[in-house]
């Protein structure tokens, strides 16, 4: 059995729109990716590290412990051997404490990658390939999520050619998910449960082929 790390936020933990409630791991993007991959005939375990809220590299002023750098290279090694990273973040970059751009939050995940490749794994373990995602692009936040997101629509313009460009300086993978999915109308910032569904099918995809390609 092979292991996949996603390491996230609010977008891969499953928060219902609209509410404080979690979809079920089957319902979620990552429980559903396994269910599919299993079916393909690829015998492997999806592992969630997805915190709400959660940044490339900056704190939260207001809750501890959202920046993604801070204790990385520990969680990877806790999660060895790995098949697989995959990174989904960059929304909570955009929340209206920061002032950032799609660049900045391009290089936090440039930086989150290195850190997975200095992770201090066991000798003979491989470091694992990563898969950098990108989030679906933001609408106008509503409802519970509008002061929290006010403007995260207009700064996080760019984001997907950042980190493609930031994927293909570092060799990476990328995907682009907002070829798959659309953030909600309920609040302009997560995904329904339909969308965590199609989400699932597209990465399936794209990580069975890489599985399949270091298998080879």
């Amino acid at each position: 059995m092979r292991q996949i790390l996603v390491y996230g936020d609010s977008l891969s933990w499953g928060i219902i729109p609209g509410t404080r409630s979690r979809l079920s791991f089957a319902q979620r993007w990552p429980g559903a990716m396994e269910a599919l991959l299993a079916r393909s005939g690829h015998d492997v375990r999806v592992i969630e590290d997805c915190l709400n809220g959660r940044r490339t590299v900056w704190d939260d002023p207001f809750k501890h412990g959202r920046n993604g750098l801070v204790g990385l290279e520990q969680r990877i090694e806790v999660s060895s051997p790995l098949a697989l990273v995959v990174l989904l973040l960059g929304t909570n970059d955009f929340q209206s404490m920061h002032e950032l751009n799609a660049w900045h939050s391009a290089q936090g995940v440039a930086v989150l990658v290195r850190a997975i490749r200095a992770a201090p794994i066991e000798p003979g373990m491989p470091a694992p390939p990563i898969l950098i995602v990108a989030p679906p692009p933001a609408q106008a936040a509503k409802g519970a999520m509008a002061p929290k997101f006010e403007g995260a629509d207009v700064k996080s313009q760019g984001l997907t050619e950042a980190l493609a460009a930031v994927a293909l300086e570092l060799g990476c993978p990328f995907y682009d998910a907002g070829r798959a999915v659309r953030v909600s109308r309920v609040d302009g910032v997560h995904l329904d449960a339909s969308e965590h569904l199609a989400l699932a099918a597209a990465l399936a995809r794209e990580v069975a082929a890489l599985l399949d390609a270091e298998a080879s």
